[in-house]
């Protein structure tokens, strides 16, 4: 019996709502950068989805999926980063005191 695709869509609107909401509620930038992963996960059962239940013998959706977890790849390692080189010179990851350009 296969999954309806109604339910891979609930799941990925889910996580996005869920990744989404840690993004503007937290202040700990290492917990935003994981809202971020959250909400490119989304975009990727999407992407899947849609893939299997529209046309599973083209390729293109599983190679937007490899896309889209590449550059989740770099935004997490430029992102930890930068977080950790905000930490060095300013001794906090707390988003509300990053004010760095405001000098």
């Amino acid at each position: 019996m296969a999954v309806p695709l109604s339910w891979y869509l609930i799941l990925a609107a889910a996580l996005f709502c869920i990744g989404f909401f840690g993004v503007l509620s937290r202040r700990n930038a290492v917990a935003v950068l994981m809202g971020v992963e959250l909400m490119l996960n989304a975009v990727n059962i999407n992407l899947l989805a849609f893939w299997r239940y529209v046309r599973p013998s083209d390729p293109t959706g599983q190679i937007f999926a490899i896309f889209v977890l590449t550059v989740a790849a770099a935004e997490a390692a430029v992102g930890l980063a930068l977080i950790i080189s905000i930490y060095r010179t300013r001794n906090t990851v707390n988003v509300d005191e990053i004010d760095l350009l405001k000098h």
